[in-house]
């Protein structure tokens, strides 16, 4: 179960990234302001509760480098923001980073 919740958390936290992105596009200020909140909070107790379980150091590199790696590759598919060429470049990069 804690493998679930922190699985969770990072398809959470990549929702949440890509939210911001879309929220000032919107024009229901409201809902643009609370999907990123409740997402927050969302994110933040699944983390917390598979932090119980699982070592802290182990949650935290998956949760931040797979969320990071998602926010990435997903805002390259919805907004192309960093391009073909800094997409191909950056993943590895990250992708190292997250292995240590």
């Amino acid at each position: 179960m804690p493998w679930l919740a922190l699985c969770t958390a990072v398809v959470t936290e990549i929702i949440w990234g890509l939210s911001l992105k879309w929220a000032p596009t919107t024009s229901r200020p409201l809902v643009a302001a609370l999907i990123p909140i409740v997402l927050s909070f969302l994110n933040m107790g699944l983390l917390s509760y598979a932090m119980r379980f699982l070592p802290a150091g182990l949650s935290y590199a998956l949760w931040t480098g797979l969320g990071s790696i998602g926010v990435a590759v997903g805002g390259n598919i919805v907004t192309d923001a960093f391009g073909v060429v800094a997409m191909v470049a950056m993943t590895p990069l990250i992708t190292v980073q997250l292995m240590g």
